[in-house]
């Protein structure tokens, strides 16, 4: 029933966002007069903040075709090189540059697409082979595929180094810190050959229990039997992967606009203003933003579950109790793959201490191989996107990345 009313609602809303651009779009049309006195301009700049706040939307492009190599421009093109049920392998191809440091970047499966990081492929780009997770919405998924759970998403990590070849470097944002870490345990552990040379851990929960958030109190309050009965839907007919049982991803971004729900009245508030004032450079800003923050897909329940109460709950990680297909996942058999933990001060999602936690836990790796960096002022978005991501952030990756090439 929640998926279904959910899916009523957005119905309604397409319609309603429908008729709301096409009142715009009257309302500024050159030829009507009261586009250009009175409340015309108002109540336009008013009609398309709704409509673009009730606008349903799809996954997004990356649309990276660029990037500029040593002062040269060249062409990128984006080719799937290895093609799974719940995800995919994507390799942003330059045109004419080999030789550049192997970097898989790991998207979080957190109710957005891998294009919420495209401003982190953008950034490492210029000087780097760069490859990102692309996880499938699990409601496109259908249900003769099978299950996917957090024992799957490792199995999909190791296969995607192992595509890749020796030597690379993996960064992984927020969520797949745990699973990236558990990874490169249990490969280290095996004296695996496509063992990452680094890992960077951005923003993610590897110990919960440091400096606890809302995120992980809203985790932890309840047993993991209410999450099982309360936010587990049945994706409905009409998709793919009908009869899966997921978390919703509307769901997830009803939690992360819930928790700052004052800013992001806020910011439409200023988009609104800007559209009022013909400033619309700066309220594109803010629609570019939404675009994207909007777009979100489901989780399997059994991946959700197994997350919750793995990393949230059970602290089995730090605890040393984090199995993988009945092998206990080892972060001292971590001797060769350096670490980088960062941290945003603001971060509101993954509080501070939780992902340098990974440095303590890896006791036998030498000191050398270990590095800590907090962003100032960078909230937990602004780890990988923005302008502190760009200029404070990404050169400690690269630096990292050379020093250990």
């Amino acid at each position: 029933m929640l998926y279904n009313a959910y899916e009523m609602q957005r119905g309604w809303l397409a319609g309603a966002s429908a008729f709301a651009n096409m009142g715009a779009e009257l309302l500024q049309n050159p030829a009507n007069p009261f586009s250009y006195f009175g409340g015309g301009p108002v109540l336009a700049s008013a009609l398309e903040v709704f409509a673009h706040a009730a606008t349903p939307r799809g996954k997004p492009a990356f649309g990276l075709t660029r990037t500029t190599v040593e002062g040269r421009e060249v062409a990128v093109d984006e080719q799937i090189v290895l093609q799974k049920p719940f995800g995919q392998l994507k390799r942003f191809v330059r045109e004419g540059v080999e030789g550049s440091p192997k970097l898989l970047i790991v998207s979080p499966m957190s109710g957005h697409f891998a294009t919420l990081l495209r401003g982190t492929v953008e950034r490492m780009l210029p000087r780097h082979d760069v490859y990102i997770t692309d996880w499938r919405d699990a409601r496109q998924v259908p249900l003769s595929d099978g299950r996917f759970d957090l024992d799957d998403y490792i199995d999909y990590l190791i296969e995607f180094l192992e595509h890749i070849g020796p030597d690379a470097h993996m960064l992984a944002v927020c969520q797949p810190s745990v699973p990236c870490y558990a990874a490169v345990a249990l490969m280290s552990a095996a004296k695996h050959p496509a063992l990452p040379r680094t890992l960077t851990l951005m923003g993610g929960p590897v110990d919960t229990r440091e400096a606890p958030t809302t995120v992980n109190t809203l985790a932890t309050e309840r047993p993991h039997e209410w999450f099982a009965s309360n936010v587990i839907a049945t994706v409905p007919f009409m998709y793919p992967g009908a009869g899966r049982r997921v978390y919703p991803g509307f769901l997830q971004l009803a939690g992360f606009m819930s928790m700052n729900l004052g800013n992001h009245m806020m910011s439409h508030w200023e988009m609104y203003k800007h559209l009022v004032t013909g400033d619309d450079d700066s309220a594109d800003l803010t629609k570019d933003f939404y675009e994207e923050y909007r777009s979100v897909c489901d989780m399997t329940a059994e991946f959700y579950l197994q997350t919750i109460e793995t990393v949230f709950q059970k602290h089995a990680l730090p605890k040393g109790e984090m199995m993988h297909r009945g092998v206990r996942v080892d972060p001292a058999a971590i001797t060769k793959t350096g670490l980088l933990a960062i941290e945003g001060e603001r971060d509101d999602i993954s509080g501070l201490g939780q992902t340098k936690a990974a440095l303590t836990l890896a006791t036998k790796l030498p000191a050398a191989m270990k590095k800590y960096h907090m962003a100032k002022g960078a909230g937990h978005y602004g780890i990988f996107n923005g302008s502190k991501w760009r200029d404070r952030i990404a050169p400690v990756v690269e630096a990292w990345i050379a020093a250990h090439d």
